[in-house]
């Protein structure tokens, strides 16, 4: 495997665990300030693909990045103003049935609105091919490494007659550099501005923020927008980089919860690193062409020869099983999660 495969694929890793991350975010919002897993989060995610396919082919990709999560955020403030709020006096019980049934809504009325089919949601020219090369020579480890040259876009083919031209895509560049300056808007709205420290002081201190005269429900309204908001902002990335149709949802809303409960509930940070780890982990068990015998023996946790059909399988077939299992694992060493502070 040469060196520079090896750099993409970690780059391929990062810029997935910050797609996560832009989910899982607005998940951990909405948990720190009501105490409810939103089981329609990934339905936004969804929406958000959805509405930007629509308005994409109407306004143009940029102006859908912007226009999709604001329709979506609107849409999940109304939720929360005209459902959430109103069961909100029953418990935690409802609001979560509350959310699980706008979930099968959100499924049937994509269904019924753009059809059960997969939709060709592709790339605007400018974010399709390469965002950059790297450009080495056949021979691998560190001499290749050492030997690596960048090449703004696509490499000609004259060079890549005599090396090895590894391409990283400008979608995923794309993706990876929005989801950082998301995390960097959030970060100084919620640490440098008087908006952010009423959001931290409802989080923390319900009462107090609503004695000092701060509208309390108007900020769980706010911070569930915005966190569908930025579901649906990773939708119309998601969808463009990957595929629009409606199992999307199904597919990507376990790993939601996933990343939440081994970052730690209601932690931001603890959310960025689980995300980071899990992109890492899927991408690198896809790219690397070895077995799960192959992985234990490298970390000396299996026998030299096994005739077992389990250890026999790729790492590749087992990817969509190895987040749960992190799961797992962290649950049982530390159940609060890496980040948490609070019990599950």
């Amino acid at each position: 495997m040469s060196a520079q495969y090896l750099i993409v694929t970690l780059l391929n890793g990062i810029s997935y665990g910050l797609l996560l991350f832009m989910l899982s975010a607005g998940l951990t919002l909405i948990f720190s300030l009501m105490g409810v897993l939103n089981f329609a989060h990934a339905s936004f995610y969804m929406l958000g693909a959805y509405a930007g396919w629509s308005l994409a082919g109407w306004l143009g990709f940029a102006p859908a990045l912007a226009l999709a999560p604001l329709a979506v955020g609107l849409a999940g403030a109304a939720f929360e103003r005209w459902v959430l709020r109103r069961v909100h006096v029953f418990g935690h019980v409802p609001e979560l049935l509350a959310t699980f049934g706008l979930a099968y809504v959100v499924q049937e009325a994509v269904q019924l609105a753009w059809g059960r089919g997969p939709l060709e949601f592709a790339p605007p020219a400018w974010l399709q091919g390469a965002a950059f090369t790297l450009v080495g020579p056949p021979q691998q480890g560190l001499l290749g490494l050492l030997e690596l040259q960048w090449v703004a876009g696509a490499a000609s083919a004259t060079v890549c007659q005599t090396a090895i031209c590894t391409p990283f895509a400008a979608m995923r560049a794309f993706m990876a550099a929005v989801a950082l300056g998301m995390l960097g808007a959030l970060w100084l709205l919620l640490a440098r501005t008087r908006l952010g420290l009423v959001v931290q002081a409802a989080l923390t201190h319900p009462q107090m923020a609503q004695a000092l005269g701060h509208n309390v429900p108007r900020v769980f309204m706010l911070v569930f927008g915005c966190g569908a908001a930025l579901a649906a902002l990773a939708g119309v990335l998601g969808g463009s980089a990957f595929v629009t149709e409606p199992g999307m949802a199904q597919a990507l809303g376990p790993i939601i919860f996933v990343v939440v409960m081994v970052g730690g509930l209601g932690s931001l940070a603890g959310a960025l690193a689980a995300s980071l780890l899990i992109g890492l982990l899927q991408t690198a068990a896809v790219a690397v062409n070895a077995s799960v015998l192959d992985a234990l023996q490298a970390l000396h946790l299996a026998p030299a020869a096994s005739d077992s059909p389990l250890l026999r399988l790729p790492l590749a077939q087992i990817a969509p099983v190895l987040p749960y299992l992190l799961l797992v694992l962290v649950l049982a060493i530390r159940p609060q999660g890496l980040m948490g502070r609070r019990q599950a």
